[in-house]
Formats: structure tokens, sequence, C-alpha cells
């Protein structure tokens, strides 16, 4: 269970305090605020503080004094300019700040994002909980044999139970010896900055993640796509659904042009004109190498 009762109970008392403020706040967001949303076997995002909605975006466009005198579907529409033509700064001007608690492995992954700000629990400080991710069955895969960096067919009966019997017990056996180095119940012991370092990459920990709308968007067109890491993947779906319902027309446009869209080089640009002018069309042909020209027609099929 990702959450103790106690932590629930401290989430709702958050949530039972209301104040009136003078600031802009979103409705979609509000809902919310301070809960947290489970992920995985053991962790958890929550939305701890934000700024700004998607009039924020706007006002920061127009560098205006407020909602000013355009119609809603302007507004919309303005946001979806700002989107299709790659302008970044409007998008700043909102912010969100996260309360996540994932596997070590899985933040290793979230960190190479580096326009966020972040504050990680501290092993050397305090002792990590006794909770490891492991993978559900449908989960556990073994290596594809096309990509590198992918997952081929998933493990099944005797194979698939090895693995998860190996990661529980190295798990439980590594946790166990750190439990033992450490200095408590009367002995000298080992340091925590030192113990921590015989912990696997599968224990969980957890940081406040702080970050614009601008690279927020960036971040989960990368770890929101179908080639991103399930572990990872499966953070940046439940960001998503916050977020939709944060900025909608913001998220509907970065559903479109980001996620749903496609971008092409030059050399692709001119083969959809010699396609659409009925010319057909080979990678021989083409000027792109064999992989750029697969990427090409995965991107045409959809």
């Amino acid at each position: 269970m990702p959450l103790s009762p106690e932590q629930l109970e401290q989430i709702d008392a958050q949530r039972s305090q209301t104040q009136q403020t003078l600031r802009v706040v979103s409705a979609g967001m509000e809902s919310h605020l301070y809960k947290a949303h489970e992920v995985l076997d053991h962790g958890f995002v929550r939305v701890v503080d934000y700024m700004g909605d998607d009039g924020a975006i706007v006002q920061a466009a127009r560098v205006s004094y407020g909602a000013g005198t355009k119609k809603a579907r302007n507004d919309e529409g303005l946001i979806r300019y700002l989107m299709r033509h790659w302008h970044s700064t409007p998008f700043e001007m909102c912010e969100i700040k996260l309360h996540v608690k994932l596997p070590v492995f899985v933040a290793r992954q979230w960190i190479r994002h580096r326009t966020a700000n972040v504050n990680e629990y501290s092993a050397r400080y305090s002792i990590l909980d006794r909770e490891f991710y492991i993978p559900a069955p449908e989960h556990l895969a073994a290596q594809s044999t096309v990509n590198n960096q992918g997952r081929g067919d998933v493990l099944t009966g005797d194979e698939a139970q090895r693995v998860l019997d190996i990661l529980r017990s190295d798990a439980g056996r590594a946790y166990d010896h750190y439990e033992q180095m450490l200095n408590q119940e009367g002995q000298e012991g080992l340091a925590r900055e030192l113990a921590r370092m015989n912990l696997p990459a599968n224990i969980y920990t957890q940081w406040y993640w702080k970050v614009d709308l601008h690279n927020l968007f960036h971040f989960l067109r990368l770890r929101a796509d179908a080639h991103a890491q399930y572990e990872i993947r499966a953070y940046a779906d439940v960001m998503c659904k916050i977020v939709a319902d944060w900025v909608p027309a913001a998220y509907s446009a970065f559903e479109d042009y980001r996620m749903g869209g496609a971008n092409f080089s030059a050399k692709g640009l001119d083969c959809i004109r010699r396609m659409i002018a009925g010319e057909e069309v080979t990678q021989e042909g083409s000027g792109m190498s064999k992989g750029e020209w697969r990427e090409f027609e995965a991107a045409l099929k959809g």
C-alpha cells in the first residue's frame, strides 16, 4: 500500500483546509490538490502546489492586465497557435510542484530532465523503508531482439517465477544487511550515508519536483510515449490526467500537436510532396537511411 492510514489522514486534513485568495485558481487542479494517485506497487504522485492556468498562458502571450475582452474560443485559438509554432515562454508562466514516490532506477531516468527543481529524501539522514518495486507478471519481459533499449515477449511459467523469486530474495537480503550495518540499537554500526550504498535500485525513494508547464510538456512527450519504459510511463500517464484537468486548453493543444502529431525532415516533406503528386517513392529514392525510412513509414501509417 503506497500510503499508510496516518498519511491518508494527513492528506484529508490538508484538503479540509480552505483559504480565501485573490490568486487565480484552476478548479480542475483544485480537485487533485494534495491527493495521492497510486502508481506501481508502492508509488504515488500528488500535487502539493501549483501556479497559473490556461488564462495565465494567454495573459503572458498578450502581456495584458487580466482576462481582457477576448472570448474563450479566441483564447483557445491563441494557445493552439503558441503550441503549433513552438512558443515556450507563455507556457513557462504556469508551474506545478509534485510529491513523487518512485523506485530509484526510475528516479535515475527522471532526473535526466534537468529543467526542474528537485529535493530528494535523504538516506544520509533518514533510514529508507523496506519497500521495493516488484514488476507485475504482465510487465515481466525478456530483452527485445530488435531494440537494445526495449522489452520483448512477456516471461511466463517457471521462468517468470524464477525471476520474481530472485528479485524478491535479493531485495530482502540487501535490506536485511542494510539494517544490520546501520548504527542503531546500541551497536556502533556504519553511517547511514555508507550503509545505503548496499541497497538495490528497485527500492523506493521520494522527492519534491517543481517544474514549469513548458518543460513538463517536454517530459510528458518523451515519458508518456508508447516507446518509453513502462515504469516511468506509468507515472507520466497519471501526470497527463492531472495536467488535462489543470490546463485543459493547453493540454488539448499539446495532445494534438506533440503527442498525436509528427515531425518530418526536409527529405521526408519532399517525399510526401512527391507522393501527393502521384509518384511512387521508395527508400532507395528517398535519400533516407533504412532506419529513417522505417520511422517515416511508421509516422505516415500512424
